[in-house]
């Protein structure tokens, strides 16, 4: 069965990073010399996908250009779709509708990387049988935790492993959820929590590693680890070439 296409929200103003975003849209600030987007792109297209369809607003013309120079792997097509310059989350999504109306498509964050087996959340996705499917991280949390005795301080943890689950993007969704996401919704908000009401949103567990370009601290980790050779997200050589692995 081919792969759904797959929706990569890069439209916001990156405001948490402001350092690179005043003149650089967010998903061409650069990890290892490659823009972010590019890295996202390449986790999906080292597991089988190959169309993609780039929901652009802030700076989306500098997107545009990077996407018409990028030697593309062959078989790869990457579309950039303007979805307005301050659309909301949702209302990218909704602003596609017609390209997506005609059965599954999975939806990314452009700042977002982590190691999720795609085909396992695609296929979990599917035989669940509900309209949408989130997958959902345990991140460390930023800051060391005091652990308690009373009011002894029994000890320190240094940033632990979240006990909650949070969005961590990586979403697949059905043509009928299509109608809880509104032109002016934030994704994030209303249509989740409305699929969540309903029973129609599966959460897929990921246990390995995610991380999130929110902040330039998150930046320059994200870059150590692809510069060392230790980035584990799946992807494909700087050059595009063999359309998997890491160069």
């Amino acid at each position: 069965m081919s792969k759904p296409p797959v929706v990569v929200l890069c439209g916001g103003r990156g405001t948490r990073l402001r350092e690179r975003t005043e003149t650089v849209p967010k998903p061409l600030v650069e990890i290892g010399g490659r823009p972010i987007v590019w890295h996202v792109i390449g986790i999906y297209a080292a597991q089988g996908f190959d169309r993609f369809l780039l929901a652009t607003g802030y700076l989306g013309e500098q997107v545009e250009s990077f996407v018409a120079a990028e030697r593309w792997p062959e078989g790869v097509a990457v579309e950039c779709v303007d979805t307005g310059l301050d659309t909301p989350t949702g209302g990218r999504i909704a602003a596609l509708g017609e390209r997506l109306a005609s059965g599954t498509f999975c939806v990314s964050y452009a700042d977002g990387v982590a190691d999720v087996d795609l085909g396992a959340l695609l296929d979990g996705h599917r035989a669940a049988g509900l309209a949408a499917t989130v997958t959902v991280v345990r991140p460390n949390l930023q800051w060391g935790v005091a652990e308690l005795d009373g009011e002894r301080v029994a000890g320190f943890v240094e940033k632990p492993r979240s006990e909650r689950w949070i969005n961590g993007g990586f979403f697949c969704f059905e043509p009928a959820a299509l109608a809880y996401i509104g032109a002016g919704a934030v994704l994030e908000r209303e249509p989740l929590e409305a699929l969540a009401a309903a029973g129609e949103l599966r959460a897929h567990r990921h246990e390995g590693f995610w991380d999130c370009m929110d902040t330039y601290k998150d930046a320059v980790v994200l870059d150590d680890l692809w510069r060392t050779g230790a980035a584990p997200w799946p992807g494909w050589h700087v050059d595009g070439s063999a359309g998997v692995g890491r160069g």
